[in-house]
């Protein structure tokens, strides 16, 4: 007997679980395969520890670590903004139900060896050591502008015109530093290189009023992340999915995807066939349909110490500069701890990641493994950056890109939008939760 079904998808990957939790609550049949046992692929958390040594053919762990089963390590670790895209679809859809989530308690930039908190509002931008006098009060004029921004009333642009004025002119207009635009395009805005500086400034203007919009809920700083680990995340929508209907085949060898006429048509498996008009899958499963556009290093590090000159934080983000080490893209640290339940009491997980640049890309993590130091073991992956040869709109099969070395979720969302809108023909876009909307009678 077939099985219909209007989309599968391969893979419990968060962008996959993301989509097909959108496509179920609009009321699409779903169907998820897994050719692995455990949910989030590229990006799941592993438990217990000594699941993580044996995935590494590390020997261990040592008895010092404590309870295996305490510990969940993120094998992409990335934290949301609080007021960013990602967050807005776990409170449409209310995946929230069924996870916590903690403030992470810093946010730091690095400058000449050193660890600076990175300065977000008027009262950062006066105690901020990164940023002489004349500097904090430039800085402070930017953020001024920027928060009163509204791209929809011009009496607020200042004779800056938002998709013209680039974001280069837009910095030398308030005569901006090196040091201030280095810190304020990359641990505010996060662009990952220098490209955004002769793109039109609105989209640097928006990343900087994300970010301290996001801050301004918080104060330690704009990031949430979830207990327990990333891979809570796959699991929620997961649960969102067969709430709303959708299957899940879990462990199963994908033997076929079906086409007709260059179009998708099933997937076979173990033998059976499911019919489907759509196909959403992460790249391993369609390597054919990918290409590597680059290299990802990603160093996950076991610490027995908060990292040093972040205030003993139990987890904190951690940006160096591209420009502080002569390189094209920054590298990023992640610090989470047992204060977010991912490891035993008193124990901490650092993961330094950047997109690499050479042959030897642990090389390019030096400097980001020498602010951990000590360190109790390393996990070292090379991974490839894949991306899809087409927007998949002939053969309906739809690709997603690999996680890039950014430790924010910001190019995930973008791509889990622009999925979206290459499946549905629709942009996705959330003015209110659901229950809002079922009560709009009230409002």
């Amino acid at each position: 007997r077939m099985q219909e079904y209007d989309i599968i998808v391969l893979g419990t990957g968060l962008k996959e679980c993301v989509l097909s939790g959108l496509m179920s609550l609009s009321g699409k049949k779903v169907l998820h395969i897994d050719k692995n046992p455990y949910y989030g692929g590229e990006s799941a958390s592993i438990s217990p520890l000594e699941e993580l040594y044996r995935r590494f053919k590390v020997h261990g762990p040592p008895k010092s670590m404590g309870l295996g089963k305490e510990w969940n390590v993120d094998l992409i670790p990335k934290f949301f903004l609080a007021s960013g895209e990602l967050v807005k679809i776990l409170l449409h859809t209310e995946v929230t139900r069924y996870m916590d989530f903690k403030v992470v308690e810093g946010s730091y930039v690095y400058k000449a060896g050193k660890l600076h908190k990175v300065p977000a509002t008027e009262e950062d931008a006066q105690t901020s050591d990164l940023m002489g006098m004349f500097d904090k009060r430039r800085f402070r004029k930017l953020l001024n502008f920027v928060l009163n921004f509204e791209s929809r009333n011009p009496r607020t642009h200042q004779d800056v015109d938002p998709e013209k004025t680039t974001t280069r002119e837009l910095f030398s207009r308030f005569d901006l530093g090196q040091d201030v635009i280095d810190f304020t395009g990359h641990a505010i805005a996060l662009h990952c290189n220098e490209s955004y500086l002769d793109q039109p400034c609105l989209d640097t203007i928006n990343r900087i009023k994300l970010y301290c919009e996001s801050l301004s809920r918080h104060s330690f700083s704009p990031y949430l992340y979830p207990l327990y680990g990333q891979g809570e995340l796959p699991q929620g929508f997961a649960r969102l999915s067969a709430e709303y209907g959708g299957a899940f085949l879990m462990n199963r060898t994908i033997d076929e995807i079906v086409m007709e006429n260059g179009k998708v048509k099933a997937v076979k498996s173990e033998g059976k066939e499911f019919h489907c008009k759509q196909l959403i899958c992460d790249p391993s499963y369609v390597p054919n349909r990918v290409r590597k556009i680059g290299r990802v290093i990603r160093v996950i590090c076991l610490l027995n110490h908060p990292v040093k000159n972040t205030h003993d934080a139990s987890s904190c983000q951690i940006i160096l500069p591209q420009s502080q080490f002569n390189r094209k893209s920054d590298i990023y640290i992640s610090v989470v701890s047992y204060g977010h339940s991912v490891a035993s009491d008193g124990l901490y997980i650092a993961t330094v990641s950047t997109t690499a640049e050479t042959i030897t890309p642990e090389k390019e993590v030096q400097p980001g493994l020498e602010l951990l130091e000590p360190i109790l073991q390393k996990f070292v992956t090379v991974n490839n950056l894949l991306v899809p040869n087409e927007d998949g709109r002939k053969s309906q099969i739809f690709v997603s890109r690999s996680y890039d070395g950014a430790n924010h979720f910001e190019t995930d969302c973008e791509d889990i939008k622009d999925l979206y809108h290459r499946l549905t023909g629709a942009q996705l876009c959330f003015l209110k939760s659901r229950h809002q909307s079922h009560n709009s009678d009230d409002d």
